[in-house]
C-alpha cells in the first residue's frame, strides 16, 4: 500500500486551500467554487479549528433557512476534524474515511503541522493506478513479456 506522503507527492496541485472560522458561508462557498474543490480547512493561525464542506452548507444552512452572507463558518463546521500522518497508508485512510462517512482527510506531521490534504478521490485514483501496475506485471508474467 502506497503511503500518504507519497500520495501527496502526485496530486498536480497540493495547495491546501482554507478559511477563517469568522468568515462568512458566503464567502466559503465562492472560494470552493473558485477553486472547483468540496471543503476547506478552518485555520485558527496555525492550528486546524475545523473543515467545511458543500454537504456542510446543504444540510446546516440551505436546509435550516439561514442565509449564506449571514451564517458564519463557525457556525457550520464540523470541529472534531480526523486526520492522518504521512507515513500511514491508503488503507488505513480508506478505512477511516469508509467507518466515519468522511470524503477529506487532513495530512499533519509529528509536529501537528498542517501538511496536506487527501480526498477520497486522490485515494481511488492512487488505487487504480496500483491495480494498473499489477495487471500489467501480471500480463507480462503470464506471456513471458512478448506482445501481440
Amino acid at each position: 500500500m502506497t503511503a500518504v506522503a507519497d500520495i501527496l507527492k502526485t496530486k498536480p496541485n497540493a495547495q491546501v486551500h482554507t478559511i477563517g472560522p469568522s468568515d462568512s458561508m458566503l464567502d466559503a462557498l465562492r472560494l470552493m467554487a473558485d477553486k472547483g474543490i468540496g471543503a476547506l480547512l478552518v485555520m485558527e493561525g496555525a492550528q486546524i479549528a475545523g473543515i467545511v464542506t458543500e454537504r456542510d452548507y446543504a444540510r446546516k444552512v440551505a436546509l435550516l433557512g439561514r442565509t449564506s452572507g449571514a451564517t458564519q463558518v463557525s457556525d457550520v463546521m464540523t470541529r472534531a476534524v480526523r486526520f492522518v500522518r504521512p507515513h500511514q497508508t491508503s488503507e488505513q485512510c480508506m478505512q477511516l474515511m469508509t467507518d466515519n462517512r468522511l470524503r477529506h482527510l487532513p495530512v499533519v506531521d509529528d509536529a501537528n503541522r498542517l501538511v496536506g490534504l487527501i480526498s477520497i478521490g486522490d485515494l481511488v485514483k492512487n488505487i487504480m493506478s496500483e491495480q494498473q501496475f499489477i495487471i500489467e506485471q501480471m500480463e507480462q508474467y503470464i506471456t513471458g513479456g512478448q506482445r501481440n
